[in-house]
């Protein structure tokens, strides 16, 4: 999440959110493309260019953004291989890799409600 000032009433109301199990999960994944690139990383290690075809529309500024995001939030691990060319791959930690389940069911709401 976006860092605020500590004395801010929006980092107090943030912090009081993340209490809750639901908020904090949901902050871990949410926004337009972590889920997608999660999702896209359980079939494992994957280097940037293939994780931004498989993942659809993103541009590459965003994805870089998530990915940050998702390093940061200790779901994603970059590495990096000293190569020529480089070969940078991305691949979930164990953390990231217990979100499976949670998107498979994601994945079966999804796919039951969607046209509904």
């Amino acid at each position: 999440m976006e860092e605020r000032k500590v004395t801010s009433t929006n980092y107090e109301n943030e912090q009081e959110l993340l209490q809750c199990p639901v908020t904090y999960t949901l902050s871990m994944i949410g926004g337009r493309w972590k889920a997608a690139i999660i999702w896209q990383l359980t079939q494992g290690p994957v280097r940037f260019g293939t994780l931004r075809d498989r993942v659809g529309k993103v541009s590459d500024r965003m994805l870089s953004k998530q990915l940050g995001e998702l390093q940061e939030d200790g779901l994603v691990a970059r590495e990096a291989y000293s190569e020529v060319p480089p070969r940078v791959e991305y691949r979930l930690t164990e953390k990231g890799q217990s979100l499976e389940p949670v998107l498979e069911e994601i994945l079966k709401w999804g796919l039951a409600n969607r046209g509904a």
